[in-house]
């Protein structure tokens, strides 16, 4: 079976910043079998159509005027069960030593990269792979990222890995959202009484529980707090 996968993240820079406001770097991945895409970006652009809500999808533009449209996308999430899911990776800068990497926390924030989608790739599929376009610094970061997949799961075809404009990819943009609402937690940033609080509320309801991390078993909605100092 084909499948796609879309990705973005949060708050990059935070092994390198000695003045990072959160604790976690936050990677997300969206994924959803191929043949349904098309139909998936139908219905968005309906729901845009219906609630006048143009310009791209982020978390950061999450406000009241537009909060309808934005609970309206958590709806469309839902909507598809287990054919459109979630899996994002957290990881604590304080458990991060860059020695391990190099002193390298471009070639780390690589190899967290494909612990997040590592787990999730399973025999006999082929995936398509679609990040946010990053500039990086060594242009080989994502040919070696598909490499090092595709050695991994040999059972599997990892075809393409590409960066892509997030403006120009709708699907990227809902990743964003998702990802958003779950670093907000991770993150404890989340405002009482705000859009973005509600769209939590309304994220939380719909699964059941609070956005907190998973067990591994999780196929909808994944949050993988990676533990670098081992334990469970």
């Amino acid at each position: 079976m084909n499948f796609e996968v879309y990705c973005d993240e949060a708050h990059p820079d935070v092994f390198t910043s000695k003045k990072s406001p959160v604790q976690f770097l936050m990677i997300g991945s969206l994924w959803l079998p191929t043949d349904l895409r098309n139909e998936i970006k139908q219905n968005i652009h309906e729901l845009r159509q219906q609630h006048q809500a143009w310009g791209e999808i982020k978390w950061s533009k999450v406000s009241p005027n537009r909060q309808k449209f934005y609970l309206a996308l958590i709806d469309l999430f839902f909507d598809y069960a287990n054919d459109l899911r979630f899996r994002c990776i957290a990881v604590d800068r304080r458990q991060v030593d860059l020695k391990f990497h190099d002193n390298d926390g471009e070639l780390g924030f690589y190899k967290f990269y494909y612990q997040l989608l590592h787990h999730w790739i399973l025999d006999s599929n082929e995936y398509n792979i679609f990040c946010d376009i990053k500039s990086n610094r060594d242009p080989s970061r994502l040919p070696v990222l598909q490499r090092c997949l595709a050695r991994a799961n040999l059972s599997s075809q990892i075809t393409n890995i590409q960066s892509l404009p997030s403006r120009e990819v709708v699907l990227i943009q809902l990743c964003d959202l998702l990802l958003g609402a779950a670093s907000s937690r991770i993150n404890e940033t989340l405002n009482d009484g705000t859009a973005k609080a509600a769209l939590v509320r309304h994220l939380e309801k719909g699964l059941g529980r609070r956005l907190s991390p998973t067990p591994k078993a999780e196929e909808k909605y994944n949050i993988f707090r990676i533990q670098l100092h081992g334990g469970w």
